[in-house]
């Protein structure tokens, strides 16, 4: 074969095994989204310490065995969902507060993305509203950690907007997480509706964006130590 040749087939064997190294990513992923996603749909209806790995592996339909090549036990399982929820919701609702827009739009911007968010994921508020409070340490420390890291990224955020920005640091982080136990609420009062009670939904919608506002507006006459 000539030198010619050989370089074809080298380039064929290395194409054909980097095939086959991202099928087997994709196959990984494509596993470890059907635990994540069997864990939610158990979850549903129980606490998380409730669950088996047994239970869990056969709801995805994954042999028990499979479950160690993505988590070393139950618990990093439910971390992973912990973080998973936590990022997507950071992502959306950072995306309304990209642009400086006036403080009331941003408030109703944060609170619609919000509101379309419980509806789209229902299963992963259920899942952090129960075990906030639930029987699973390291997952009661994970969410608070969660939570502390979604107001430290609004308060930094919100020295963006004129006279905040010329707020403290820890004034700015006891504003955030007056917004974001504002926030919390909202979620809560969400999951507790009846299906498809749209009235309630809709004063649920309008008494939080009200009560932040009621915040941006008492914010205009605080003078912080700087």
């Amino acid at each position: 074969m000539s030198e010619k040749g050989h370089r074809k087939s080298a380039d064929g064997r290395q194409k054909a095994s980097k095939k086959r190294a991202n099928t087997r990513e994709e196959q990984k992923a494509r596993t470890r989204q059907k635990l994540l996603g069997a864990a939610l749909s158990l979850l549903e209806t129980r606490s998380f310490g409730a669950i088996s790995l047994r239970e869990l592996t056969r709801e995805a339909g994954v042999a028990p065995a499979a479950f160690y090549r993505h988590f070393d036990d139950m618990e990093e399982l439910g971390l992973a969902l912990i973080e998973e929820s936590f990022e997507a919701l950071r992502g959306m609702l950072k995306e309304a507060r990209t642009e400086l827009a006036g403080f009331d739009q941003v408030i109703r911007d944060s609170v619609e993305i919000l509101i379309r968010h419980i509806h789209e994921n229902r299963l992963q508020f259920q899942f952090i509203a129960r075990e906030r409070y639930g029987g699973v340490a390291a997952l009661r420390h994970a969410i608070r950690t969660e939570i502390r890291l979604f107001s430290s990224e609004l308060a930094l955020d919100l020295s963006r907007f004129p006279v905040l920005d010329k707020w403290s640091s820890e004034d700015l982080g006891t504003y955030a997480g007056l917004m974001v136990t504002n926030m919390v609420a909202i979620v809560e009062a969400v999951l507790d509706l009846p299906p498809g009670d749209s009235r309630a939904e809709a004063e649920i919608k309008r008494a939080a964006e009200r009560q932040l506002l009621m915040l941006v507006l008492g914010s205009a006459g605080w003078r912080s130590q700087t």
